[in-house]
């Protein structure tokens, strides 16, 4: 039935970054309308697909503010250690390497992140949403969005409407509201495509991150907790893939049976882990990145990927979207609790102050990681190996590359 509706923010999209900020907004106090285009998925007993999320310990804050992580029902799996190598397809990897240990980057020692099954977090999203007071859920719903200086009106197809103060834009990379804005956004495109599976293995991980470098992409084996469903009886071992590839390549690769597929893994894995065994589904994603020019307009905030996408080479993307609610959240709170406008323009340009230089960076960083990496010219190989050795000798540079990883200042 249709309503008329006042909160304080309206909230565009109900993903990981829209809904765990909804949530963090609601906890405290501040008023929310979320709206998706989509039904949330129905996850009352999903089965394990293989995908999961990797958390930097920076951007854990925002699901612990939000109470995320305490209903996770599939126990987050911390990532203590990370090994940084460079090789070619079935050969052995370069003897120079790049070992983090978790405890070298802080004085607390705590993980450099965790993985989170996706399919723990929908469900910890979902079934918050509804016990959440001052939170209103609209989805599925299409919906239309007038914005001035007075502030926002959000028409649902329904009829309902939605007076707020502020919208934010959590609709991902094509989001409507950014493109009605007029924001121009920078693309760059990989000709890559992630591949993204999970696999049993024989031996432990000892909750230890490979990133190993190959022509034609980086190839990444996540740590995850044991699961009771990843195959019948249940896996102690489990990890996550995230294999870039040619998109050319991608295809046929895709097409494979289990056991081919396996072995492929296996062949860019090597044998550390035992005999390895595919399960769960596989995923495909074309890879490219995306910045935006600004991040805020009247009355509106982007988060997310509506305001960037890197490649995925460091893993860092969903964790700029929980930095950027992180950072969002704190000025609304402050500005709610004291009683001030949470969509002003003076908030807004703080917002982007904050936010602005730490995706810049980040989509810089991964882009030049990725093209100096994805090549098999002979004389960039051995400076880049010879560069992974100086770095894992050289302490200070060293710390500061593990506390980006987690997501911290460089200097803490």
């Amino acid at each position: 039935m249709s309503q008329n509706l006042s909160v304080q923010v309206c909230i565009m999209g109900a993903g990981p970054v829209g809904g765990t900020l909804a949530c963090r907004l609601a906890g405290a106090g501040v008023s929310v309308a979320v709206i998706d285009n989509a039904a949330l998925p129905p996850m009352e007993h999903p089965a394990f697909d293989g995908r999961a999320y990797a958390i930097a310990a920076g951007a854990r804050a925002l699901l612990d503010d939000s109470g995320m992580w305490d209903v996770l029902d599939v126990p987050p799996h911390p990532i203590q250690e990370i090994r940084v190598s460079d090789g070619r397809v079935g050969r052995a990897p370069s003897r120079l390497h790049l070992h983090f240990d978790h405890r070298e980057a802080t004085n607390e020692a705590r993980p450099f992140g965790w993985m989170v099954e996706a399919r723990s977090l929908r469900k910890a999203l979902n079934a918050r949403f509804p016990n959440q007071p001052g939170l209103h859920l609209f989805a599925p719903a299409k919906a239309s969005v007038t914005r001035s200086e007075d502030g926002a009106v959000v028409r649902l197809d329904d009829g309902t409407m939605i007076q707020c103060r502020l919208v934010v834009a959590a609709e991902g990379r094509n989001s409507p509201l950014r493109q009605q804005a007029g924001i121009q956004v920078t693309r760059i495109p990989y000709h890559q495509t992630g591949i993204v599976c999970a696999i049993a293995h024989e031996r432990p991980h000892n909750d230890t991150a490979l990133e190993h470098f190959l022509p034609a992409g980086p190839f990444a084996a996540l740590p995850m907790g044991p699961s009771a469903d990843a195959e019948p009886g249940g896996a102690p071992n489990i990890s996550a893939i995230v294999w870039t590839e040619r998109s050319r390549d991608v295809p046929p690769i895709m097409a494979l049976d289990d056991a081919r597929f396996t072995r492929e893994i296996g062949r860019r894995l090597g044998n550390h882990l035992g005999a390895i065994r595919a399960v769960g589904r596989r995923w495909s994603y074309p890879l490219s990145a995306m910045i935006v020019h600004r991040y805020v307009d009247t009355r509106m905030a982007l988060v997310g990927d509506a305001a960037h996408g890197v490649h995925p080479i460091a893993g860092q993307g969903l964790n700029l979207g929980f930095r950027d609610a992180i950072a969002l959240a704190d000025l609304v709170i402050e500005a709610a609790g004291s009683g001030t406008d949470v969509g002003s323009e003076a908030l807004l340009a703080r917002y982007q102050r904050m936010r602005q230089p730490d995706n810049l960076l980040m989509f810089g960083m991964t882009d030049q990681l990725d093209r100096l990496f994805s090549t098999d010219r002979r004389l960039v190989r051995l400076a880049r190996d010879l560069g992974i050795e100086g770095v894992n000798r050289f302490g200070p540079l060293k710390r500061v590359f593990m506390r980006q990883a987690m997501g911290l200042p460089a200097f803490g």
